[in-house]
């Protein structure tokens, strides 16, 4: 069964919280720094990264995932505006189909992803997600949650995937330093793209992914949505 968690960026079973940091990276201080962060000058991008990479954060949000999300999902409900909610529902829809169509050509830890959107740019589902958010956060009609929102999901992405990057060039060595020399990280292009491979969609891998389920999952979500925002008050 897909983890509805997984929908909106929430940290999912996968991703490294639970490894032991190495003893290489333990940094060791000095007692003669000790008392002097006051006079010391602050990199706030890099204090954030930190945050972000933090693993005992991450385990922490991924064992309270279930909770979070249903508590954000029910104080979510009274603040959506319906003249943003057909707004909001197509921003989701189109980073949805985009998620569903990175399911259908993504065989993970089997083939090295480079067909379908991967072709354009090497991490279209985060892409995806990104409008999938935008789009449930949209219904608020809120410009600052907007923008907060855009803010923080830059360094969870920008985070996350240089973790997995990480490992991809462990699992797929040269093959993957060459498709990153050919594909952007993040921005699209159709520079050296093969457009036959572009229209590559796969339904054993979608529903494999349970690409399926989450698109139920979005579905299912934006019914609540609609229910309590047009139909409840009728009642």
């Amino acid at each position: 069964m897909v983890d509805i968690t997984r929908i909106f960026g929430i940290i999912s079973p996968g991703d490294d919280v639970g490894c032991r940091r190495p003893l290489a990276h333990i940094h060791v201080v000095d007692k003669r720094d000790l008392g002097k962060g006051r006079n010391m000058p602050r990199n706030a991008p890099a204090w954030i990264h930190d945050v972000f990479n933090n693993k005992t954060i991450r385990l922490v949000l991924s064992k309270l995932r279930y909770v979070l999300f249903l508590g954000v999902f029910i104080l979510f409900i009274p603040h959506i505006r319906p003249s943003w909610f057909w707004i909001g529902f197509i921003v989701t829809l189109l980073g949805e189909l985009i998620q569903g169509w990175c399911f259908a050509s993504l065989e993970k830890n089997r083939v090295l992803a480079n067909k379908g959107l991967y072709g354009l740019t090497r991490n279209p589902m985060y892409l995806g997600r990104f409008f999938v958010l935008l789009g449930f956060l949209l219904l608020t009609g809120n410009v600052w949650i907007v923008l907060a929102f855009a803010v923080l999901y830059y360094f969870y992405m920008v985070n996350r995937v240089k973790r997995e990057e990480n490992k991809l060039r462990v699992f797929f060595g040269e093959e993957y330093k060459g498709y990153c020399r050919d594909v952007n990280r993040f921005v699209p292009s159709f520079k050296g793209n093969d457009r036959g491979s572009l229209w590559v969609f796969k339904w054993d891998v979608f529903v494999d992914n349970n690409g399926h389920w989450n698109f139920s999952a979005v579905l299912f979500c934006y019914a609540i949505f609609y229910f309590f925002t047009f139909l409840y008050p009728k009642i």
